[in-house]
């Protein structure tokens, strides 16, 4: 007889032992001739060595399952335990499945020449309206990649700017302060990964959030590096993120030129990088247009009404000024 022990690492365990530790109670009845205990991410199996080697050749199956999908299910487990393959859950397109079992994938075209731009190119920029997915698709293949182990660490940022109230006024530290303009990212990270594992992820900085200004000063080497509202960078700080990038890493720069909450004096960077770097090799531009939002329906007839409104307040400015003129 001897002690094996499996370590379960890539997936939340609570998923991994299912409710009321039902597919670890499956798992158990599906090798009869071991002593099996599970306790946190360590699992031991007593037995003879042939029957311990395939426990914890099955139990590994089952975490690289549970890793992809975000879940496990009790035909999964009798058909990996059986050595039947399980049917594939893969379907076209997909970039990685959320923490709901749900399949990511792109929703429009746009989106899909989003994750090709990704794939092909080092830097992407992509631009558009509020509610296309541009954010929550760079995210994903981010996540994506940090899971197929194709980078070491994802990297968040956005510029903390000012947008009606002031970072002074607002409660607690400096972290309390700047959460709020991070709460966008930090909502699509934990749609797409346990809990569990994201605070692991965090704590080992594997993935870090942070304001622009923290990123002065470094080389971001191994790394997929997301700059989301650049529409609000100044010229400034779009030139120092686009130059810490390091071997083998990654950009996504994400950005609505029509939502920019710099005081009217100061130039978006976004702007004047989309100027600069346009025709140059290995960036791609990604330009999103009103019918690729992915919100609720009545988010298009907001954005229509805006813009509605805008384009009349302008004709009216024009109008005026050719009074004054006569």
């Amino acid at each position: 007889m001897i002690e094996r022990i499996v370590i379960v690492d890539q997936v939340d365990p609570q998923t991994f032992y299912g409710p009321n530790n039902s597919n670890m109670n499956l798992i158990r009845n599906l090798f009869p001739k071991l002593r099996v205990a599970a306790r946190g991410n360590v699992i031991k199996a007593i037995g003879e060595e042939s029957e311990t080697s395939d426990f914890e050749e099955k139990i590994k199956t089952l975490e690289a399952y549970a890793s992809k999908y975000n879940k496990l299910t009790e035909k999964a487990i009798i058909d990996i335990v059986r050595g039947t393959p399980p049917p594939k859950s893969d379907r076209e397109g997909v970039i990685l499945y959320s923490q709901s079992g749900r399949p990511i994938s792109p929703r429009n075209a746009n989106q899909a020449k989003m994750v090709e731009s990704f794939r092909r190119n080092d830097l992407t920029f992509a631009l558009g309206p509020a509610g296309t997915g541009k954010t929550y698709i760079a995210i994903a293949l981010a996540v994506a990649a940090l899971k197929n182990k194709e980078c070491k660490r994802i990297i968040l940022s956005r510029p903390a700017v000012e947008a009606g109230e002031k970072l002074g006024f607002l409660p607690g530290d400096m972290k309390d302060k700047i959460d709020p303009y991070l709460r966008p990212l930090y909502d699509a990270l934990e749609d797409m990964l346990p809990q569990v594992k994201l605070r692991e992820y965090m704590e080992s900085d594997t993935i870090q959030i942070a304001p622009l200004a923290f990123m002065r000063g470094r080389t971001l080497n191994d790394a997929i590096i997301i700059l989301d509202e650049a529409q609000n960078t100044t010229r400034h700080q779009m030139k120092m993120f686009l130059t810490r990038m390091g071997m083998n890493a990654k950009m996504i720069v994400t950005g609505d030129v029509t939502q920019i909450d710099l005081p009217r004096t100061v130039q978006s960077g976004l702007l004047q990088a989309l100027r600069i770097l346009k025709g140059v090799k290995g960036i791609g531009f990604i330009e999103y247009v009103k019918k690729d939002i992915v919100r609720h329906p009545l988010v298009q007839r907001i954005v229509d009404a805006y813009e509605h409104r805008e384009n009349s307040e302008s004709g009216e400015d024009e109008q005026s000024d050719e009074l004054m003129d006569s």
